[in-house]
């Protein structure tokens, strides 16, 4: 519970309420992908790998620019922490701030995931969700969020006054991408970054502004789909909290592995080109 406010609330407290919002970034403007071109080239997919990723832990993908990818939903009700990179640079990798300043707190058909700084370009595309039924709950909780971190050793360690667990999607992220890699755990954990929760069922709590988990309302064959924009590296994590019904970072939770399908298309979206990175001249005021 929020503590009582400390100052008394002024005259025209109700006025200052009352003034609308406006959204911080103008997206009309923002280039948006044609969406009809990259589902026109769905019917020509042709599955090319298979990646498991197992209960409680992570595996890593590659994709190539202009292939798709889902991640499925195979034996129950699961959720996944995703990681995404440029294949040949970790240093550009997915920023989910930009992202959910740019597209909103969770994702769906038609959004993009857009890289860091410096090139802040698109990286990914979702071109198909079989969760779009859901929306917003009147709970006001939605599924696929980009305000989540990641479970991790170190919260735990605050909340659980010194517990140690190392399959929280943090660990099993840094592990995989050390695997895939040949960088050493340490190397690698400066790497991984904030997440899309796919398939997870978020919030936030209308009175104390939390954020909440409930529970996914994903099942076996559900999907979520991607274009990769770039060669993409995918660094993905069976959450050890299962559904997020009840709790993560838990050896209790039931929890099940999640599937990772890559596909090649007959074609390339029409009119689509692979973007280039972010046009700013990186200056910052300071003349040359």
């Amino acid at each position: 519970m929020k503590p009582v406010a400390l100052t008394q609330a002024p005259d025209d407290a109700a006025q200052r309420k009352a003034i609308a919002p406006v959204l911080c970034y103008p997206v009309q403007t923002l280039p948006r992908p044609d969406i009809d071109a990259y589902r026109a080239v769905r019917d020509g997919l042709t599955l090319v790998e298979t990646v498991v990723v197992p209960a409680r832990d992570a595996a890593t993908f590659r994709v190539p620019a202009g292939g798709f990818f889902r991640i499925v939903s195979t034996e129950g009700p699961q959720v996944g922490d995703l990681n995404l990179f440029n294949q040949h640079d970790l240093s550009e990798r997915f920023y989910t701030g930009k992202t959910r300043a740019l597209n909103g707190t969770h994702l769906g058909v038609g959004d993009q995931l857009f890289t860091s700084f410096p090139t802040l370009r698109p990286m990914a595309t979702i071109t198909h969700d079989t969760l779009d039924w859901y929306g917003f709950d009147a709970f006001g909780g939605s599924v696929h969020d980009v305000i989540g971190t990641r479970c991790d050793p170190y919260t735990h360690n605050l909340l659980s006054d010194g517990g140690q667990y190392h399959h929280c999607c943090h660990s099993n992220l840094t592990r995989a991408l050390s695997t895939a890699t040949g960088l050493t755990p340490h190397q690698a954990e400066p790497h991984v970054h904030d997440v899309l929760n796919v398939f997870m069922c978020t919030g936030f709590t209308r009175d104390t502004g939390q954020y909440f988990m409930k529970a996914s309302p994903v099942r076996p064959g559900d999907f979520l789909e991607f274009f990769a924009e770039i060669d993409l590296l995918g660094c993905l994590s069976a959450c050890p909290g299962g559904d997020c019904s009840s709790e993560h970072s838990s050896d209790s939770a039931r929890c099940y592995p999640l599937l990772v399908e890559i596909y090649t298309a007959t074609q390339r979206p029409e009119g689509w080109v692979a973007p280039k990175v972010n046009g700013y001249d990186r200056c910052h005021g300071v003349a040359g």
